[in-house]
């Protein structure tokens, strides 16, 4: 059995406050409160709509919340998701993202960007200055491609990779930009048994370089060997928070996964309009 420590000297990374995201009157999420800490790995679950990813994209800027305040290391994010990039928040999508028809190399590299200073003219000409950052760059790159097992497949396009080294490749290009949390949106979706136990380790990996991971999970066993403190999301509301031993046991999460009503709960209809307002959103966001 894996176990998991909290470094004795951590400090707040993320301090999420009354987060709540509405589309028109639908409430997706409502008044979340989370705090991730230095050296910790967090857990997020719940049932299909629970407000999950709502709650991800609010902290990494893709949605600007209705209410509340997201804040890294003490200062409240811009709404913006290159600057919250920049801030030291770094993400993957529980649909890979990758540039498929770019290298796995080129895929890390990009990830870079955040961190380059050089600017348009320097690229251009080709100064010095630029072409000491894109050695390190290269090197940087290189050396998350050890971390992650890919390596070998540099000069591979990345979607000649298959499934669970495409997921890998994306956690090599979000740690690329030097982030102090990280977010994981279904890490292992899709993957075997194998590849799950590989991305675990990748995690503890991340974790015990001093990187704070927050991670969505439906694969219940994988999150409670996994997470210092699970939080769980039903409909929205965080229903309860705290190690593992504790979740797995409350009445609230068991009827939640089992399906049994619960005092409170929205119904089907009120589930279904809330999902339906989150596609259109995602939509237009696309379109912009």
């Amino acid at each position: 059995m894996t176990t998991t420590t909290t470094a004795p000297t951590s400090t707040t990374v993320l301090d999420a406050t009354g987060v709540t995201m509405r589309f028109g009157g639908l409430t997706a999420v409502r008044d979340v409160d989370l705090k991730v800490n230095t050296g910790e790995i967090v857990g997020l679950i719940g049932p299909n709509g629970a407000g999950k990813t709502t709650f991800f994209n609010c902290l990494t800027g893709l949605y600007v919340p209705t209410e509340g305040k997201v804040a890294y290391k003490g200062t409240v994010l811009p709404p913006k998701p290159h600057l919250v990039t920049q801030a030291g928040i770094a993400r993957t999508f529980q649909n890979i993202r990758l540039f498929a028809n770019m290298t796995v190399l080129e895929n890390v590299l990009v990830g870079r960007h955040t961190r380059t200073k050089e600017g348009l003219w320097s690229a251009l000409l080709r100064l010095p200055g630029f072409k000491k950052a894109e050695d390190e760059s290269r090197a940087r790159a290189m050396e998350l491609l050890e971390f992650t097992g890919l390596a070998a497949k540099a000069d591979h396009l990345a979607r000649n990779l298959p499934y669970g080294e495409q997921r890998k490749l994306e956690i090599a290009r979000a740690l690329a930009s030097e982030p102090g949390l990280l977010l994981l949106d279904e890490p292992t979706a899709g993957m075997n048994p194998q590849e799950t136990r590989a991305a675990e380790e990748i995690i503890f990996a991340i974790r015990d370089k001093g990187i704070a991971v927050l991670v969505i999970e439906h694969d219940i066993r994988f999150i409670m060997n996994l997470c210092d403190r699970v939080a769980v999301l039903v409909q929205g509301e965080k229903i309860v928070e705290g190690p593992a031993e504790v979740v797995q046991a409350d009445e609230r999460v068991i009827a939640a996964y089992l399906g049994t009503p619960f005092e409170g709960e929205p119904g089907t209809a009120e589930v279904a309009a809330v999902e339906a307002a989150e596609a259109q959103s995602t939509t237009e966001g696309d379109d912009k």
